[in-house]
């Protein structure tokens, strides 16, 4: 038989949807809010960003006057790019951090996953208990964080100031008793010293992985276990390549989220050269900037960890 792979059939005369149709239309659906939202209301704005970076903004008692700016039209690219003393600066220590964190972030909500998809006594408190930091920091908290108001009442006087890499010298401790390479001696102590940034950026990692766990039928360990197959070849061969497609979604998701972190000190310096200096045009400039490397780095990963990812329907 047939199979009709088009919208629409005609039946005793008239056009009805088939399956394919009706779920082509469900999909729309479901992002037509975005689909609103993003020709309404964020590409007109993307445009105005573009035409700002280009141009040279007067405000007036009328309004503002844009006119091109020097150099073609680059002036505000060149400018940040060579003259401002820290826009390179921090744009290489935010790909740098970024390299730092996602990896830690990725391996910490993994190995969680797995532990939470484990049978035992109050599971479900503590996968609570690992997404409440994604919760609290959306809001109030994160506030209170940003500003150190709440470091400050909750921490010592003689605590103040003080980060966890003064009262634990991991670094020392690993040059004195380890043959480590210095990069990997840096590596770990910066995992020490931020892994409370870790876990509070890790809570939708391991809900995505979690909900990877879950969906990989029962019956492929069964049948590993019959022929004798190890908990850690199960993983390796099993677990492991099942999962690869989400490990390639949290990376990409972890590597935004880095990159647009409100502690992230780029993100804040665009933003005070927008707002606060009211310089539109070099602030929009170093935004398109900072998104072309984002993008270009995306690129990158993506593409890499695309190579490996193992998909359960390839023919």
């Amino acid at each position: 038989m047939k199979k009709n792979k088009g919208y629409f059939k005609r039946v005793q005369g008239k056009l009805r949807l088939t399956l394919l149709g009706r779920e082509a239309l469900a999909g729309l659906g479901f992002a037509l809010p975005f689909l609103i939202g993003f020709f309404g209301l964020f590409l007109p704005m993307i445009v105005k960003s573009v035409t700002y970076s280009f141009s040279n903004m007067a405000v007036e008692s009328t309004g503002y006057v844009l006119t091109p700016a020097a150099k073609g039209g680059f002036e505000h690219y060149i400018r940040a790019l060579t003259i401002d003393p820290d826009f390179n600066r921090m744009l290489l220590q935010a790909i740098l951090d970024m390299f730092t964190k996602v990896p830690l972030v990725i391996i910490f909500s993994f190995f969680m996953a797995n532990l939470l998809n484990q049978k035992f006594h109050g599971r479900a408190v503590a996968r609570s208990i690992l997404f409440l930091p994604v919760i609290l920091t959306s809001g109030v908290v994160l506030g209170l964080e940003s500003s150190d108001l709440l470091l400050t009442t909750l921490s010592p006087a003689e605590m103040t100031g003080t980060d966890f890499s003064t009262i634990m010298n991991v670094s020392g401790l690993l040059l004195e008793y380890t043959d480590l390479p210095a990069s990997a001696i840096n590596f770990l102590a910066s995992a020490v010293n931020g892994i409370y940034s870790i876990i509070i950026a890790s809570g939708v990692q391991i809900l995505i992985f979690l909900a990877g766990l879950q969906s990989i039928s029962p019956s492929l360990y069964e049948a590993s276990a019959m022929e004798g197959a190890t908990a850690w070849e199960s993983f390796w061969k099993i677990t492991f390549p099942m999962i690869s497609p989400l490990i390639l979604v949290n990376s990409i998701y972890t590597i935004i989220d880095s990159f647009t972190s409100e502690t992230n000190a780029i993100m804040k310096d665009i933003k005070a050269t927008i707002f606060d200096e009211v310089k539109y045009g070099l602030g929009s400039a170093m935004a398109w900037i900072y998104f072309v490397c984002i993008a270009i780095i995306l690129l990158i990963v993506g593409g890499i960890i695309s190579r490996h990812v193992f998909y359960n329907d390839e023919r």
